[in-house]
């Protein structure tokens, strides 16, 4: 196993290199200027001073070499002080924005804890949720509940939040206004009563991104559970008078969790990323929002960054899963 996992970790640095050169040479043939939102005015020579100080003046091929060498030395230098308190962040220029002219982890950092309030409780409900209501509709096939929780995971996975989203807004804060339409992200929780205020502020994109995601994994676990109770190791099992509640979330389960880790593992880092939809809809601060805002800016370092770090994620958990498949099957070896 410790073999495999160093293979997949050597493989994946060439993968990733490759990854950001793509993404960095799109977004240099894409249009859209970085100093096309300031004032005509602004003489020519001052606008190529301007654009010399963004760095713009050199070749790609430098440019490229310069971000790879802040994004995989310098930044997580000051990643890690930052994080441990320890003076050990490198010397040197760091990946600034554009748009703000402040480094770009800082701001992430900043933007991180808003996207996990939102994004990240509605992913872990949607699981919580889902794997539950697939078992049981599974062995419970054509039941009332099987055929309600078929009948709302097809509503949840057919509706795109930008429908939910705002016919949410529109009963619950409109009509009804339980709840605040503007997500603040200015509250600071220190007692009770703020602490209730941000449970209001999260009700509904909370809501609108646990019915997607449990709606398409309850799909997913339902129909792994289906898959396993015909096995013959489950009529061999019952056969033997094996308790029907270890047979089902002992052995059927574990089987069935087998395909299902790889749709949970490959969405955990839409978590990190954002919602980009849900969090625009609702004016939540987070990762999300954040990257919309760098795309319509032409704020190439924010965006090549934030694009790098989605990509380093979904090849971390793409290994995670296939780790964990050796762990949830004994027959599952990889060295």
């Amino acid at each position: 196993m410790f073999n495999y996992t160093l293979r997949r970790l050597l493989l994946a640095i060439p993968t990733l290199l490759f990854i950001a050169l793509i993404i960095f040479l799109l977004l240099e043939l894409s249009p859209g200027d970085p100093l096309a939102d300031m004032p005509l005015t602004i003489p020519p020579e001052v606008r190529e001073q301007m654009r010399m100080a963004l760095g713009l003046g050199e070749a790609w091929y430098i440019r490229f070499y310069k971000w790879l060498y802040m994004f995989a030395v310098i930044e997580p230098s000051h990643v890690l002080a930052g994080m441990t308190g320890l003076d050990m962040a490198l010397e040197g220029p760091r990946i600034l924005s554009w748009q703000t002219r402040s480094p770009v982890a800082d701001i992430i950092a900043q933007r991180l804890p808003q996207t996990l309030w939102v994004v990240g409780l509605s992913y872990v409900l949607g699981v919580l949720v889902a794997v539950p209501i697939g078992v049981y509709s599974a062995y419970r096939q054509y039941s009332w509940f099987d055929q309600a929780g078929s009948f709302v995971s097809m509503v949840g996975f057919s509706l795109p939040t930008f429908f939910t989203g705002p016919l949410l807004m529109l009963i619950f804060a409109v009509w009804l206004g339980w709840f605040p339409i503007i997500y603040d992200t200015t509250l600071v929780v220190d007692d009770w009563s703020t602490f209730l205020e941000q449970l209001r502020q999260m009700a509904m994109p909370v809501f609108v991104l646990t019915l997607y995601n449990a709606a398409q994994i309850s799909r997913f676990m339902r129909a792994s559970m289906l898959d396993n109770l015909n096995q013959d190791y489950v009529r061999t099992a019952r056969a033997k008078g094996m308790n029907e509640r270890v047979v089902v979330l002992i052995h059927v389960l574990r089987n069935s969790l087998i395909p299902v880790v790889t749709v949970i593992a490959l969405g955990i880092p839409t978590v990190f990323t954002g919602a980009i939809i849900t969090e625009t809809i609702f004016r939540v601060n987070g990762l999300g929002q954040l990257l919309i805002t760098a795309i319509y800016a032409s704020d190439i370092p924010m965006v090549l960054t934030l694009s790098v770090v989605f990509a380093i994620l979904i090849v971390l958990f793409n290994l995670i899963a296939d780790l964990l498949y050796a762990f949830l099957d004994p027959r599952i070896r990889y060295d």
